[in-house]
């Protein structure tokens, strides 16, 4: 029998995975701990709310049933909310399923997709299995304010006449950092009409309290009718506490929405995904909740790593990236011992640093204290 490796695409063979946070569950088996706390993906800590709950149950009564293909109900919900089309909506399994439906649609060999160091894992991997060519900018220098952060005008450097995608990360996952939005609107008017320009706001309830049509932190969702090549792409899976059931979406014209509809696969979101969605919408105290404890544990991470022998970044999301100065394999491996997982990210080329994701108050004040004994031992 041939070697089944050497049948696929060239540009598949090569590919690395993506790596998850480690669960809970395996760090039970691997070393028989209890009491394990996980603040290593980015999940809401209270998870989602009252009416999500009661909706996730409402809906289970139907689960032998097809869910509705077209997302009606949830799309209706979110043109209500964000004040768009609902013919520019696109759902997803997660905000990722919309970022490989982008790839798919306007990415073949030959052509080239623009993103910056460091940015989200996704982005390496929906464009090189395609066949398609990456053009990555270097993020900004430690000594920038914003270090590690996207450099727009490297950036707009490697797009040219082949460039078919260009993704902005906002806030940008695992660095924290962030674009403005007087420079991002500069940037998206200066790309050619024929580039799609991809801004993933995954993490943009938290920073919604920011967010200003002329400047401060952007909603680019306001943009739409000024870009018909912008494509904004969001998740339930952050703020609203959604992140086991996979529900995500893009916003764009109904002309993208129309293409990625092609290749999006059929009943792809759940139907229980898509009442939790449409009840975690309507819940504004939940939502709210979620923010407020996000603000207060960014607080109180922010003063605890101060402290301690570590740098850490300014931050827009729900997580806080942390360079060690150290490999941080034993520094991560003696918080595990310990029952708390956060991250490492060596898989972006950064392996002195973890991530750690923002929990409870007292989760966050373990974390910070398996932290610093981490680092003494």
């Amino acid at each position: 029998m041939p070697d089944p490796s050497q049948l696929a695409a060239a540009s598949v063979r090569t590919l690395a995975p993506y790596v998850p946070g480690k669960p809970i569950e395996e760090l039970e088996r691997e070393y028989g701990i209890r009491d394990i706390i996980k603040l290593a993906s980015n999940e809401n800590p209270l998870g989602p709310g009252a009416k999500a709950r009661a909706a996730i149950a409402a809906a289970s009564t139907e689960i032998g049933l097809y869910p509705d293909g077209g997302g009606f109900v949830l799309k209706q919900a979110l043109a209500r909310k964000l004040g768009c089309a609902n013919d520019g909506i696109t759902l997803g399994n997660g905000s990722n399923d919309v970022l490989v439906m982008l790839a798919e649609t306007f990415l073949t060999q030959g052509v080239e997709a623009v993103y910056s160091q460091y940015a989200f894992a996704v982005y390496p991997i929906a464009v090189q299995a395609t066949g398609a060519t990456a053009r990555v900018a270097p993020a900004l220098p430690e000594s920038h304010p914003m270090a590690l952060g996207h450099d727009l005008d490297a950036m707009a450097a490697l797009v040219n006449d082949r460039t078919r995608l260009v993704f902005v990360a906002n806030p940008n996952n695992p660095t924290g950092t962030w674009v403005e939005a007087a420079p991002l609107k500069q940037f998206i008017a200066g790309l050619p009409a024929n580039v799609i320009v991809v801004v993933d706001e995954a993490y943009i309830e938290y920073a919604q309290d920011e967010c200003d049509q002329d400047g401060g932190f952007p909603d680019t969702s306001r943009w739409l009718q000024e870009f018909p090549n912008l494509v904004v792409v969001r998740t339930f899976s952050k703020a609203y506490g959604l992140a086991g059931l996979r529900v995500g979406y893009a916003l764009s014209s109904p002309a993208i929405a129309g293409l990625l509809n092609r290749v999006r696969q059929a009943f792809n979101v759940n139907s229980i995904a898509m009442a939790a969605a449409v009840a975690a919408l309507d819940d504004t105290e939940h939502l709210q909740k979620s923010a407020k404890l996000n603000r207060d544990g960014m607080h109180q991470l922010e003063a605890g790593l101060d402290q301690m022998k570590v740098r850490r970044y300014p931050s827009r999301g729900n997580f806080v990236l942390v360079d060690c100065a150290r490999p941080v394999g034993p520094v991560y491996e003696s918080m595990l011992r310990q029952g708390v997982i956060v991250r490492p990210v060596g898989n972006y080329q950064l392996p002195t640093h973890l991530r750690l994701t923002i929990g409870t108050h007292s989760q966050n004040e373990r974390m910070l204290g398996a932290l610093r004994q981490a680092l003494g031992s």
